[in-house]
């Protein structure tokens, strides 16, 4: 009895997320790549109706919906009806391309920017070590933004490209280079890059909380393993985005204009037309589908702590052997 208790004391306990080492950078861009692109296409149905349901009303004015979506399940029935299962999956490539290095870059910079504020909690107070955390999330999301929004716009142009139309059902692009090319030919560089500003406030509203609520609650859960990580990345992802999501939905009817001749002035005026012509409501159609689709951030975020320890452990391998 006495030698199985003194075995279960001397059992190595899992290191926990603290005791970690730190890792590259090119590192945490690969494991967070990874674990981004694997939960970004599992959760592709969810993302596309979301999308649908959310540009809806641009979509009505251009003619490429005939009807609006009653909700997130007429939405889903309708499209599998028209377009088949696999066109839920629809812009998923460009949307894997783009998530790959949008959250690499991200986990990979928030780094570099906590080192820059680089707040102690025990030392400069807990707000101080907080909003610490909540600015180098938001600077690691905006800065990523500039390498991978013209392939977001892309994802968001063939997501919402319908069969569902007046025009005779026809869809307006056949993949990721016609979009590109179609859109430089009508609108040039900018109309890639339409709606940029509000999506760099929105992005820092977003990845602020989404880093900074879970880096911040993380330390504290009483147990490191990787459901309760799950279920914090799901209530964090979910959170974040219920807060920045009317200005996902302005940059994302102003990404729509490109192409028709029809744009907005700027994000205000955007925000402005769209409550007077269709309620301020309109402006967090499809959030409901974020919880769903909070899985996809929380496996990402928990997905990462899960994968961290064994990466260490395997690089660390051949460390021993060479000694």
């Amino acid at each position: 009895m006495s030698a199985a208790n003194s075995a279960a004391k001397e059992a190595p306990k899992a290191p926990k997320r603290s005791d970690l080492p730190k890792l590259g950078f090119w590192e945490e861009f690969m494991i967070s790549g990874v674990a981004a692109g694997i939960a970004k296409t599992a959760a592709a149905p969810i993302e596309r109706v979301k999308l649908l349901v959310q540009n809806q009303g641009e979509m009505v004015k251009q003619g490429t919906l005939d009807r609006p979506y009653s909700g997130v399940m007429d939405c889903l029935t309708r499209t599998v009806k028209n377009e088949g299962v696999y066109s839920l999956w629809r812009g998923n490539l460009s949307n894997v391309i783009r998530y790959f290095p949008t959250q690499a870059l991200n986990f990979a910079f928030k780094d570099q920017f906590k080192r820059m504020f680089n707040f102690k909690k025990d030392k400069d107070g807990y707000l101080k070590w907080f909003c610490g955390n909540m600015a180098s999330g938001g600077l690691a999301g905006a800065t990523s933004l500039c390498f991978v929004y013209s392939l977001d716009y892309v994802r968001t142009r063939l997501a919402n490209d319908t069969k569902s139309a007046k025009k005779g059902g026809e869809r307006q692009f056949t993949g990721m280079i016609d979009c590109y090319a179609k859109t430089f030919k009508s609108d040039g560089i900018s109309g890639l890059y339409r709606g940029f500003c509000v999506s760099c406030v929105g992005i820092v509203v977003y990845r602020g909380f989404y880093f900074g609520l879970y880096d911040t609650l993380q330390p504290l859960l009483p147990m490191d393993t990787f459901i309760v990580n799950f279920f914090l990345g799901w209530v964090v992802t979910i959170v974040s985005g219920l807060l920045s999501y009317p200005l996902d939905t302005v940059r994302r009817r102003m990404m729509m204009t490109s192409g028709t001749g029809k744009n907005y002035k700027n994000s205000m005026d955007c925000m402005m037309r769209v409550i007077k012509e269709e309620g301020a409501a309109s402006l967090m159609r499809g959030a409901g589908a974020n919880i769903l689709r909070g899985v996809a951030g929380a496996l990402v975020l928990s997905g990462v702590d899960a994968i961290k320890p064994y990466y260490i452990k395997y690089r660390a391998q051949p460390a021993k052997k060479a000694e």
